[in-house]
C-alpha cells in the first residue's frame, strides 16, 4: 500500500468543517465542507487577505531578528517582541515521522516557526483573541509527534499590536493517533478515502 501524507492543515480543514457546517448551507457566506474538499483534493487556492497579513507579519518577525526590518513597520513593535522571544532559534525547520494507522502508512509533516531548547513557537497573526483560543487545534498533538525532543509549543498570537502567548506542554497534550484515525473512519464512511489516498500518495 503507498504512503500517504497527513498534515495538521488537512485534519484542521476537516474538523472545521464537521463543527461548522457539515452540510450545504446556501445561508452562509463560507462552505467549510466545500473549502475542506478542496483540501483534500489538493487544488490550488488564491490566498485570503488574512493569509497575506500573517505571512507578512511572520516575514517582519524573520527581518527583525535578521538585522533587516523597518522600525517605522505599522506591526514594528509587537513583530519585535515576538522576535525577541524566537532569536536563537531554528527558523522554518521541516519535520517528518512514518507511522502507521488503520492500516495505512503514513508521513506524518509539519514546518515549525521556530524551535528553540525543546520549545516549538508557532506565530498567528489573529484579529482576534481569546484565552484558550488554540486548546483544540490539531497542531501541538501533531508536532509533538514528529518533534520528539520538544517539551512545550507556544502559539504567539498577535494582532500586530498585542502578543498573547498560549502554551501547552507535551504531558498534558492528547495523541494525534486517535484523531487520525477519526478522519480515515470518516472517509470510509463517506467514501472519500480512495480520493484521499490518491491526492495524499507520497514516496
Amino acid at each position: 500500500m503507498d504512503r500517504c501524507l497527513i498534515t495538521h492543515s488537512l485534519l484542521s480543514a476537516w474538523l472545521y468543517a464537521l463543527k461548522s457546517n457539515p452540510y450545504e448551507d446556501a445561508t452562509t457566506e463560507r462552505d467549510p465542507m466545500k473549502e475542506f474538499m478542496t483540501v483534500l483534493r489538493r487544488e490550488p487556492t488564491p490566498p485570503t487577505e488574512a493569509m497575506m497579513n500573517g505571512r507578512q507579519f511572520e516575514d517582519l518577525v524573520t527581518a527583525i531578528i535578521n538585522g533587516r526590518a523597518d522600525p517605522n513597520d505599522q506591526w514594528y513593535a509587537a513583530a519585535e517582541e515576538i522576535a525577541r522571544r524566537c532569536a536563537g532559534g531554528t527558523l522554518q525547520l521541516v519535520a517528518k515521522k512514518n507511522a502507521e494507522v488503520s492500516g495505512i502508512p503514513l508521513l506524518l509533516y509539519g514546518r515549525l516557526d521556530v524551535l528553540k531548547a525543546g520549545m516549538i513557537t508557532d506565530i498567528k497573526f489573529t484579529k482576534s483573541y481569546d484565552v484558550g483560543k488554540y486548546f483544540d487545534s490539531t497542531q501541538h498533538p501533531m508536532y509533538f509527534e514528529i518533534v520528539p525532543e520538544a517539551k512545550s509549543f507556544t502559539y504567539l498570537a498577535s494582532n500586530g499590536s498585542a502578543v498573547w502567548p498560549e502554551t501547552y506542554r507535551r504531558d498534558e497534550t492528547r495523541s494525534i493517533f486517535p484523531i487520525i484515525s477519526d478522519f480515515f473512519d470518516w472517509l470510509r464512511a463517506t467514501d472519500l478515502m480512495e480520493l484521499y489516498q490518491e491526492k495524499w500518495k507520497t514516496k
